[in-house]
């Protein structure tokens, strides 16, 4: 279990994980030293299991981001995950219970670039696609109480 103290560091490095001990320990009233030991041991407990830095796909040309819902063809299920893994535009992929094997999010410099991924998970799956249009809720924490 977390404490309030503890939510408050986890809440905190969620805004931003480069901020200092120093401005940790502002934020929750304790010593430079207490929160790296507390820090410290959310990471022992595997609560904090690392710390990120958000780019923006845009940078580097990425325009466009799908959510593709993937239902592979019998006895492909394995080929289909290797696929996956083996495209790096797809960002995030989870194996869901349900109709679709997996929903992942991928990232696309343009539509042929889209078309021509698709093409190669169309060998071994189905997919229904979407194109996101705006990231309603950003990545959040679920509510820790």
């Amino acid at each position: 279990m977390t404490d309030e103290i503890d939510q408050k560091l986890i809440i905190a490095l969620t805004d931003d994980s480069r901020r200092s001990l120093k401005a940790l320990a502002q934020i929750t009233g304790l010593s430079s030293p207490s929160v790296a030991e507390r820090l410290r041991k959310l990471e022992e407990r595997g609560v904090l299991k690392g710390y990120s830095v958000e780019v923006d796909p845009h940078a580097f040309g990425y325009q466009l981001r799908a959510v593709v819902r993937i239902s592979p063809l019998p006895g492909q299920l394995h080929e289909v995950e290797r696929q996956i893994e083996a495209t790096p535009q797809f960002t995030e992929c989870d194996k869901v219970t349900g109709e679709d094997c997996f929903i992942a999010k991928l990232h696309v410099r343009s539509m042929e670039q889209l078309d021509e991924i698709l093409d190669r998970i169309n060998i071994y799956a189905r997919t229904n696609t979407a194109i996101v249009k705006k990231a309603t809720v950003k990545r959040r924490l679920p509510p820790m109480t």
